[in-house]
């Protein structure tokens, strides 16, 4: 089986998951800064963690209609895209940020103590309802 890599973008970090080999859970890993080293680091993890599929959350509004954050997002997708050697794939990325931050409110973590943990608890939710999405019959 592979695994899956998800991204939740953004403009100064990006938050990272990752699922298990068997594809039906994702875990968050440390989020990645994004620099001009971005795309490095994140070929550096597909070929670490055995990755054959990246997701990229695709922010849009709650109409469904396009922002700033869409245009950056799909920017980001091209460049990997371009540069990393396996399928990108974009995901509706909308409430992940609100359902991360509950689930961290729930696990007892106060609000201040979220920062450092919301991009990737962001990017868990994400791939996790990709994964899902992917399982449903």
């Amino acid at each position: 089986m592979v695994r899956i890599l998800g991204i939740d973008p953004g403009t100064k970090r990006c938050g990272i998951a990752i699922t298990d080999s068997a594809e039906t859970l994702a875990f968050p890993r440390e989020a990645l800064a994004y620099d001009t080293e971005f795309v490095a680091h994140v070929t550096r993890l597909v070929q670490d963690e055995h990755v054959e599929l990246v997701v990229l959350g695709r922010p849009v509004s709650l109409a469904g209609s396009r922002t700033s954050s869409t245009d950056f997002a799909d920017q980001m997708f091209q460049q990997l895209s371009d540069n990393l050697e396996l399928p990108v794939v974009q995901h509706d990325e909308r409430l992940t940020t609100t359902a991360a931050q509950r689930s961290l409110s729930s696990a007892g973590l106060k609000v201040r103590d979220h920062r450092a943990r919301i991009d990737s608890a962001a990017a868990v939710v994400l791939l996790q309802h990709f994964v899902d999405s992917r399982n449903a019959p």
